[in-house]
């Protein structure tokens, strides 16, 4: 019988006061678009070879409010193919979820064979929103931390790919992100007051995140701490990371063409096709 190996946590995890945002920037937009079209278009190979070769990925997107999720997802879909991937913005659970083991909901949001599954915002919140708000008891958000490790092991060994991404921004940057919103008509509906209430708690955040980093952060699912003052420099750092895990040991050259369909090319359309 094969047992499973204990779960091993990353020597070294990410930490917040580590990161530097001094050189976190894209000089120009012209510099920022070519970039953004290059690793555009490397993805989309990528998602390419998963939906052909039936595989899966759970890319999870965790962060600060007005960190940038919300654009950096939409740079990476823009250009995909929508049969094989899905977004699942997560928001508080409805009453009949709350009726229900925690993870739950995301057990039914798990991706198919040949899928991507992206998660704005996700199973931390357990140990985050959960933790702070006092939604789940110490004991109850405590033993999370076990659960989700042995959640993602469970996705891990049936050959899914997990991805997680935590993105990192200033207080200073934040405040300015909430007053751009707050001034502009089209964005005034994303600044919440549950925004406003969280950032008045941003000392016991810092803390539960640096506990999520050090007790989840596995050597089979790290955590990736992106800077995000800079929302050019996000989007292509965010694309790349996703990038480079997901080409990981994975065949990327196109599948064999369908014999049968040469053959009815050939017979009904007069198609000679070159197969070298």
């Amino acid at each position: 019988m094969n047992l499973p190996s204990p779960i091993e946590l990353q020597l070294s995890p990410p930490r917040l006061s580590d990161l530097s945002f001094d050189d976190a920037i894209v000089e120009n937009k012209e510099k920022y678009e070519k970039k953004l079209k290059q690793w555009q278009k490397r993805l989309l190979t990528v998602q390419q070879a998963y939906y052909h070769q039936k595989k899966r990925a759970v890319i999870v997107f965790e962060g600060w409010d007005a960190s940038g999720k919300g654009g950096a997802i939409r740079r990476i879909t823009e250009k995909l193919d929508p049969r094989g991937f899905k977004v699942h913005p997560i928001s508080a659970p409805t009453t009949y979820e709350q009726g229900k083991h925690y993870l739950y909901r995301f057990y039914n949001r798990l991706p198919s064979p040949g899928e991507i599954a992206i998660f704005d915002r996700s199973w931390y919140g357990r140990v985050l929103v959960e933790r702070i708000e006092a939604f789940a008891t110490p004991e109850e958000w405590q033993r999370s931390y076990q659960e989700i490790n042995e959640f993602e092991r469970l996705l891990l060994d049936d050959d899914a790919r997990v991805i997680k991404l935590f993105l990192h921004i200033t207080p200073e940057e934040q405040l300015k992100r909430f007053a751009e919103r707050l001034d502009n008509p089209v964005k005034r509906w994303k600044l919440t007051e549950e925004d406003i209430r969280n950032r008045q708690r941003w000392e016991e955040y810092e803390t539960a995140i640096q506990d999520m980093f050090r007790h989840t952060s596995t050597e089979s699912a790290q955590w990736s701490l992106i800077a995000a003052n800079h929302k050019w420099y996000t989007r292509i750092e965010v694309l790349k990371t996703i990038v480079k895990a997901l080409e990981e040991n994975i065949d990327l050259s196109p599948p064999p063409a369908d014999p049968d369909v040469i053959k009815a090319a050939k017979k009904h359309l007069g198609l000679e096709v070159d197969l070298d």
